[in-house]
């Protein structure tokens, strides 16, 4: 799980969201987790623990709260809330 420092981003390298979410992340310049729920079964139950569904990108933030498939903008205003990015 999260341990609260940093950003975990749950996802597939199969998935477009993931990729977005990811590149979008990186662009931004958040330190972030990468778990990969298609190699790791593990990792695919927490995602499933977290979000109760089976839906990808779950991205876990500091705080402990997550976003499902989250849009670039809904990510972008959730990282300033918590301000990580100005």
């Amino acid at each position: 799980m999260n341990d609260r420092r940093s950003v975990v981003l749950y996802g597939a390298e199969w998935c477009g969201d993931c990729r977005r979410s990811k590149a979008q992340l990186e662009r931004l310049g958040i330190d972030f987790d990468y778990r990969d729920v298609a190699a790791n079964d593990a990792d695919k139950d927490e995602a499933i623990a977290i979000s109760g569904r089976q839906s990808i990108p779950v991205i876990v933030l500091p705080d402990g709260s997550h976003l499902v498939e989250p849009s670039n903008p809904q990510l972008e205003s959730e990282l300033r809330r918590l301000s990580l990015i100005d």
